[in-house]
């Protein structure tokens, strides 16, 4: 006598489990999602397929994830359009199966295929999936969830830089501004962290190219009425203008009378954070020995009101107190130069 139904079932091989997963997302369609059952019944399907493809990338504690079946699996999600089908759901998905995806899009992502990031290379197929990813910090719900995923895509020279490009990038500084916090604040993780930061080379060629479109939209930023994103936005500006690889942007920028103006606002601001970060710039100005007119005549008409607020400003920070005092009395000192020179109108 058999007792195979005693049996477990089969454990679903990467294609047939990457087929379900497919056939459970596109049973999300218009009707499913009006009919309420129905609904509950596909997400359910949804949740039980990536709770398996969670499980086959990372192990269940007692097997040991298969790299062939990884591999397998990453191929998979690509054929069968999964990759695509994860982004234009992610709204309809619970908040476990988002949590799912997202550790799986990280693995999947990094899956390399004989000498191809196969999903890398699906999405620089499908450049609209960036855009929206991008567009999904609209929805406060999955905001969070899409940041991550969008993060991951950025780690990528090749999609980092079609976002940088891509008129989806001008939301950022949108949504950088949003009034839930948490959707603000990692729209400007990736913003800061990931677009400006983590491809030097890529970032001074965009600034290059759209110089004007990028730094015009950044002044919006610098002089919001939103303190953090004040405090974010100087701080982010100190740091990567003086990468190395945004040499010849700094240059330009210092050069820039109205973004001149903008620093000497920023350092009086009432935060002390503020004024420190807008220092580190303001100082660059200064020190500039090819220093616009306009520049030299606003050094000079406002030079006791500046050395007043320089003797003023100090980071508490010991050590580093000391360079930022050395730092002070130079940029003190010629302010005090410029401020004797001939000929400049007051």
């Amino acid at each position: 006598m058999s007792f195979s139904f005693f049996r477990p079932s089969r454990p679903k091989t990467p294609q047939e489990l990457v087929k379900a997963t497919k056939d459970s997302l596109a049973a999300l369609d218009t009707k499913t999602v009006v009919e309420v059952k129905a609904l509950e019944k596909a997400l359910e399907e949804v949740e039980k397929n990536f709770q398996t493809i969670r499980c086959m990338l990372s192990g269940d504690g007692e097997v040991e994830p298969n790299p062939e079946q990884i591999s397998q699996l990453a191929l998979e999600v690509c054929k069968e359009d999964v990759i695509a089908l994860i982004i234009l759901n992610l709204h309809i998905l619970g908040w476990e199966t988002r949590k799912d995806i997202v550790y799986c899009w990280s693995i999947l992502l990094k899956q390399k295929v004989g000498s191809t990031y196969c999903c890398i290379e699906y999405i620089e197929n499908h450049f609209d999936l960036l855009d929206s990813l991008v567009i999904c910090y609209d929805n406060k719900e999955i905001a969070v969830n899409s940041g991550n995923m969008l993060r991951e895509c950025i780690k990528f020279p090749t999609l980092a830089k079609y976002i940088l490009e891509s008129a989806s990038f001008e939301l950022f500084f949108k949504f950088v501004e949003l009034p839930n916090f948490d959707v603000a604040s990692d729209a400007f993780t990736t913003f800061k962290q990931d677009l400006l930061t983590k491809h030097g080379d890529i970032v001074a060629e965009y600034l290059d190219g759209h110089y004007n479109e990028f730094f015009t939209l950044y002044e919006k930023l610098l002089t919001s009425s939103n303190y953090v994103t004040r405090r974010q936005s100087v701080k982010l500006l100190s740091e990567f203008l003086l990468e190395p690889p945004n040499s010849h942007i700094m240059k330009r920028y210092i050069l820039e009378v109205r973004y001149f103006k903008v620093m000497m606002m920023l350092l009086k601001d009432t935060s002390k954070n503020i004024q420190i970060s807008a220092f580190h710039i303001f100082k660059v100005f200064v020190a500039n020995p090819n220093k616009p007119r306009e520049v030299k005549v606003i050094l000079a008409k406002n030079h006791e009101k500046l050395v007043s607020l320089l003797h003023d400003l100090s980071t508490g920070k010991g050590a580093d107190d000391e360079q930022f005092d050395e730092e002070k009395e130079l940029i003190i000192k010629e302010i005090d130069r410029v401020s004797r020179l001939p000929n400049l109108e007051h």
